[in-house]
């Protein structure tokens, strides 16, 4: 439990709408997969960064919030934007297709990052 008057971590995810949608329509388990590939590839990279250890620590407590990039441009350009502010998030790219399919951040407090993913919304 965070401290009184910490802000709670939590891992954004965002994927891209249009996979599951005509004409790609790529199987829900599909999509679903892109995304844990995303975020097991962020806990990773960043594993040494004190936010993701205590995240990591939190087991069932933690907190992960999927958004929904409408396609591959709003998901670029979202990209282009965390790299300007420094925010650390790792861009999962199906292969042998080379597709971006989503990203995720490494867990962050919330107040940190939700400017840059406020006008996203959660995955349907």
């Amino acid at each position: 439990m965070a401290a009184p008057g910490a802000t709670a971590l939590v891992q954004y995810v965002v994927l891209r709408g249009d996979l599951g949608r005509p004409p790609l329509s790529w199987p829900l388990g599909a999509v679903v997969a892109q995304g844990c590939h995303a975020v097991l590839a962020a806990a990773h990279t960043h594993r040494q960064h004190p936010d993701t250890r205590a995240y990591l620590e939190m087991g069932g407590a933690m907190r992960t919030v999927v958004l929904e990039a409408p396609d591959e441009a709003a998901l670029t350009a979202l990209v282009e934007t965390l790299k300007q502010h420094e925010i650390d998030h790792e861009v999962w790219t199906e292969q042998p297709e080379n597709v971006a399919t989503c990203l995720a951040l490494r867990p962050y407090p919330k107040d940190q990052v939700h400017q840059y993913l406020k006008k996203f919304k959660l995955l349907k």
